[in-house]
């Protein structure tokens, strides 16, 4: 019996392997792990193929998955793991490419760390998502000319020194002259974010917005599926956590009707080393 089911460990190792190694065209070759999720596993790979380690199949985009390799070199072996997960496997693959927000929560510096990092395209911009049809609503605009203030684009500069850049043109001294601050005081707009940096963008919202007596409900959510569902639901009033590009995503895969109120900043994805400390290793193998 002992040794059926060791057999079958050894059969489930190798299929396991087969799986990750399935775009690479080889064993025993440098791994990188990319994000799972459509948009950001797309990200991951056109930083890959700036940096002259991958090509991929012409018209591939956005929504660019490993199938989409025309050309892989150097043979890399590629991992796709949920985004969030991604700092934590670093140690047990050669390079991982992983969001701004998910190093600093593993207290990984996107400016200092990464090896190669992603330029601010805006995008990528995360936005303020609200159901469609709320976002002329003066809730919703309140909460837009807060997050498009000065004072936010200056926490967003002094806390994360590059790692997340604001991508407001026209900075606000945190209030709009469309809205009518008097009807909204006393009144609760709720805002479903991940808690780095997001939520701690939205603690300087909610300063704004209290001066107005006006409260800033933050909840927060740690995965990419449930603060979509409960803007569509109606339960909270607008989400702060994803780019416009995932945003499409997930209204054609889910039939939801989400649409972007502002965006608000980027943070750059990049290349870590986890058993590999340079590029260099890639192209010297």
């Amino acid at each position: 019996m002992k040794k059926i089911v060791n057999l079958l460990l050894t059969a489930a190792l190798a299929v396991a392997s087969v799986v990750s190694l399935s775009s690479c065209g080889g064993s025993n070759k440098l791994t990188i792990a990319v994000p799972n999720d459509t948009t950001n596993e797309a990200r991951a790979l056109l930083l890959l193929e700036e940096q002259g380690i991958i090509e991929l199949k012409e018209g591939a985009g956005i929504t660019a998955t490993i199938q989409d390799i025309e050309a892989n070199p150097y043979n890399i072996a590629f991992n796709e793991v949920e985004a969030a997960q991604l700092p934590n496997v670093l140690q047990d693959v050669d390079y991982a490419v992983i969001n701004s927000n998910y190093a600093i929560e593993a207290d990984i510096n996107p400016v200092k760390d990464s090896l190669a990092i992603e330029g601010s395209s805006s995008a990528y911009s995360n936005i303020v998502a609200v159901k469609e049809g709320d976002e002329g609503t003066d809730k919703i605009k309140a909460l837009v000319a807060a997050l498009e203030s000065q004072q936010v684009a200056d926490f967003i500069a002094s806390e994360y020194a590059g790692a997340v850049v604001s991508t407001v043109d026209n900075l606000t001294d945190g209030y709009s002259a469309d809205v009518d601050y008097a009807a909204l005081a006393g009144t609760t707009i709720t805002v479903a974010a991940s808690p780095t940096p997001h939520a701690e963008i939205l603690a300087i919202a909610k300063d704004i917005l209290a001066a107005k007596e006006i409260t800033l409900d933050v909840k927060e959510f740690t995965d990419y599926v449930q603060p979509n569902n409960v803007v569509e639901s109606g339960e909270i009033d607008a989400n702060y956590f994803q780019h416009k590009p995932y945003l499409d995503d997930f209204n054609d895969q889910n039939g939801t009707h989400i649409v972007s109120a502002a965006a608000i900043h980027v943070e750059p994805i990049g290349i870590y080393g986890g058993k590999q400390t340079s590029l260099d290793a890639i192209k010297n193998q």
